[in-house]
Parts: C-alpha cells; structure tokens; sequence
C-alpha cells in the first residue's frame, strides 16, 4: 500500500509523502508550517495551514461533496471546497459508508509448495502437532465469582522457584461467566475459555469455579475436555471456601508442574507458528510503515506454510474490498462478507457505527475516520491470499493468511486471537501501548520514532525507522519475522519483561 522506500533527510520532495499517485491528500512526514512548499510526488503545493506530523495536506483541488483519495483508495467526502495546501481532517472530511465494488475470485487458489529452505525454532510440540511457544500452567476462573480465587492461586506461586522449562503460574481472571442467557453469549465464553485451557502455549491448565453460576466448571471437563489429562476442574462450594480452593488448587497444580518439567523444547519448522495480527493507539504512520513491514512479516509466514490470523472487524471495514479479492475462493470471501454483516448486525441496536472506532487518539495521530484507519490496519496481512475467515474464538487450523472476528477494542480482540490458538502475536501502535497476553508473548512495533524514544520500554521494534529514512519497509519486515523466531524460541518480549497479562473476553449479551 505504501510507496514510500529509504527515505533521505526531509527534502521539499519528500517531507509529504503522496501513498499513490492518484491521491488527493499527502501525509506530513515532519510537522509542516504555512507558507512552506512540498513537493510530494512531483506535485508543487504552498501550504496554507500548519499540518502536524502524520496529518493529510491537499495537493489537487477538492470539490465539496468529492470522494477524497488516500492509498487510491476512498477516505471520506469533502464537506466543503478544499484547496491545495489546507489542513484536511475531520473539520473538512466527513464519513459515509459508501459502497464499494466485491470483485470474487474464480475457482480455487493452491496453498503454496512448502519450500527448500525450512526456517526453525525451539518450541514446545504438543501431542495434537501444534507447537508451543511458551510452557505456562494455566488457572482459568470459570466465573467472576471465581476470579479472585484463581489470582491468589497464580499468585501463591510468584515466590516460588519453578523448573527452567514452566514459564509460569498465570491467572486468567474475567468479570463474565454469570448472569448470562444461555445460547450465544455463554457459548462464546465457553469457546472463549475452551481456546485457553485448551493452547499450545500451555501445559496444563486448572478451571475453578463458584459451584451455582451459569457456566459451570462441568462444561470443560468429561466429554467436554479437550485435553484430558491436562485439564482440571474444582469449585469453591464443594472444596470449602476461598482458602480451602487455594489449597486444593496447588495440589493440582504441583502435580501438573512435575509433569511439566519433562517437557522440552525442540527444534520445530517455523510452518507451525500461528501469529496473531492486532494494532492499537494506531496513528497515521501505523499504515506507512509498521503495519506494511508486518504485512511484508505476514508475506514471509504464509510463503513457508506459517500462519498470520487478522483481526478487528470494524478495523477492516472500508479495506474489506480488497481483502474479498485476495480470497482463496468465493466461500472464503463471502464468509468474510457475512462476518461484517454479523457485526453490524450486533451495532444496530445501539445505535453504533463502525466510526465509532477511532480514538481521541487515533484522530490525534492524523487518522479523520474509520475508512482512513482500515486501510491503514488491513497492511498487516501483506498480500497474501485469505485461505479462511473465522468467528471469534474458533480454532485457527488454515496455513497463511487468516481472518477473526473480534472488536477492535484491543483486549478483547488479543483473547479471540489467544483462544483460537496463536502462538505469537506482534502488535503495531502509533500512540503507545502496553498490554500483554497471560500465555502468549506480545511483539510491539512502533510506527515513529519519538514513540520508541518516549515508551522505549514497551517497545520491541522501531518501524519508524522507515519514516525517518534509515530503513526500508523490507528491512524492518525481515527484522520483525526474525524476531518473532527468537521469541518463539524463548527470548522475552517488553509485555513480558513488564508482566501485563491482560484478559478479557468478548461479552455480546445482556446482563440477567
């Protein structure tokens, strides 16, 4: 999507970058003042008005009511006469729906031979052939009423020496479980759930209940267990109380670690990475550089028979076009299709908007509405075609280029991702960010360099480099898929290194 390469210094030919030739707008590279001159893609324009750095200048007249072009893609319609040099953004930008053409593939395209060259890791290989990235016990509360309990369980292990080869003792509390109507919603939670107990990147897991509440402890274990032996369940009305649970939690616990401790890891074919794609406090760098350099990252994946799941439905709508085209059949495309649908079909009550989504922040950062945003967003898949589009929280199980139905709201979206079954995720932002993932490493990628210099600590990977002209997107595309390998074999990640562990389900329901 990006036409940008190794920029040099700031230039009047390069210190607005114009994305596609057709555009109507240019994007600010460096904080631009009125009256100086740009010259993005050979087009001369005095500015008339200060353009804060990632923000959109008009190169070409704009008529009021003209479809205003950004990736050669449609961003919005002018709400009054735009001329070349101004300031365009939400004062001038108005959003609509629109309509957009579905072009569907024909017939069927082939999954790539594998290659000659296999890249490797040091993972964890679990009997059902999916690899582990990490080796954690995993304490799942069943329900809020539970959600106590199951952190000073976790919590009752943080002093204590574990085996090198168990990553940890990890709570994973929510507010949901109860209260709930039974179909949908619970369903969800419970395949939510399911995803967690139930993942490569664990060991063994423990689900502790109340007793009474809606989505009993019973559901994960008997016929239900998707990994007897490794899962296990109690309730805190039948062991006595909040201390006895504690108690009779570890004993469990105990046992799973000292089988845990006999796991290794291995050398593994880097095909059995399952990376999950999420972005957030994104801005208008986020779809110039570190969302392409993760998309050229998500190229790399599906060429060796890996796979990128993306994610954030209202974060595709605008893009969903082009991802219709890339589908490796018709199914595959209208199922994405009626996944959009679905979603909207949920907004409608509220009153919502897939607008709704950009942020205080986002619009800060130079991004005027949803459109502008997904275009931006969708770059994290690369190219590749789309082999499946997924509900929320269902097994991921197709190599390459893979969607899920999750909210752009960013923790929900990583617990769909992490229940589906990732093994990785890799997280761009413009704005910072620092959640984590209880039992899978989060990769964070900045779009600019002053956020790497003001959140260096959360931050794994500059790809502001790219902006600032001291690499290119294939550059840091490579950077970012050799990370991701050490980090699959154990190297700690900064949401790591920092403990965020953050979890929260997807609730569709009413509250009972």
């Amino acid at each position: 999507m990006s036409l940008i390469d190794i920029l040099p210094p700031p230039t009047e030919e390069n210190a607005a970058l114009l994305l596609h030739p057709g555009d109507h707008v240019a994007i600010a590279r460096v904080a631009l003042a009125p009256g100086q001159t740009v010259r993005p893609g050979g087009i001369g324009v005095v500015l008339t008005h200060p353009i804060p750095a990632g923000h959109k200048a008009a190169v070409r007249p704009i008529a009021q009511g003209e479809e205003v072009l950004r990736y050669g893609q449609v961003i919005g319609r002018a709400t009054a006469p735009i001329q070349p040099g101004e300031w365009v953004h939400t004062h001038n930008l108005a959003f609509e729906e629109g309509t957009r053409a579905y072009v569907f593939p024909e017939g069927d395209i082939a999954m790539p031979a594998p290659p000659e060259h296999m890249p490797s890791f040091r993972g964890y290989l679990r009997t059902d052939g999916r690899a582990g990235t990490r080796n954690y016990i995993a304490v799942v509360a069943a329900s809020n009423c539970s959600a106590h309990v199951v952190d000073l369980i976790a919590a009752s292990y943080s002093a204590q020496s574990l085996p090198d080869n168990v990553d940890g003792v990890v709570a994973f509390p929510h507010g949901d479980g109860c209260g709930h109507s039974i179909g949908p919603d619970t369903e969800q939670l419970q395949r939510t759930l399911g995803g967690v107990l139930d993942h490569p990147n664990v060991s063994a897991a423990l689900v502790v209940g109340l007793g009474c509440e809606v989505n009993q402890v019973e559901h994960y274990l008997g016929d239900h267990n998707p990994a007897p032996g490794r899962i296990s369940g109690l309730t805190l009305q039948d062991s006595g109380g909040t201390s006895a649970t504690v108690h009779a939690a570890r004993a469990r616990i105990d046992e799973q670690i000292a089988r845990a401790q006999n796991e290794q890891r291995t050398s593994l074919p880097a095909s059995r990475i399952v990376l999950g794609l999420n972005c957030g406090g994104s801005d208008s760098f986020s779809g110039i550089t570190a969302n392409p350099a993760l998309g050229l990252c998500s190229d790399l994946l599906a060429a060796i028979g890996a796979t990128a799941v993306l994610a954030e439905t209202p974060e595709i709508f605008g893009a969903e076009h082009l991802l219709v085209r890339r589908a490796r059949n018709r199914q595959v495309a209208e199922r994405l299709l009626e996944l959009i649908e679905k979603y909207k079909t949920y907004l409608r009550p509220f009153g919502g908007s897939f607008d709704d989504n950009p942020s205080p922040g986002n619009k800060e950062g130079g991004l005027s509405n949803i459109l502008e945003k997904s275009l931006g967003a969708a770059a994290k898949s690369g190219t590749s075609p789309l082999n499946a589009a997924l509900d929320y929280a269902e097994r991921i199980a197709s190599p390459g280029f893979v969607f899920m139905n999750t909210p752009g709201y960013d923790p929900v979206s990583l617990a769909g991702l992490g229940a589906g079954g990732v093994n990785l995720i890799a997280f761009t932002t413009g704005r910072g960010s620092a959640i984590g993932f209880p039992t899978v490493p989060v990769l964070k990628i900045s779009s600019n360099t002053p956020l790497f210099k003001r959140m260096g600590e959360n931050i794994d990977i500059n790809a502001g480099r790219i902006a600032d002209g001291t690499a290119s997107i294939e550059q840091v595309g490579y950077d970012i898929f050799e990370a991701l390998i050490e980090v699959a074999s154990g190297r700690r990640t900064a949401s790591e290194r920092l403990g965020h562990k953050e979890f929260v389900p997807w609730r569709i329901g009413p509250v009972l």
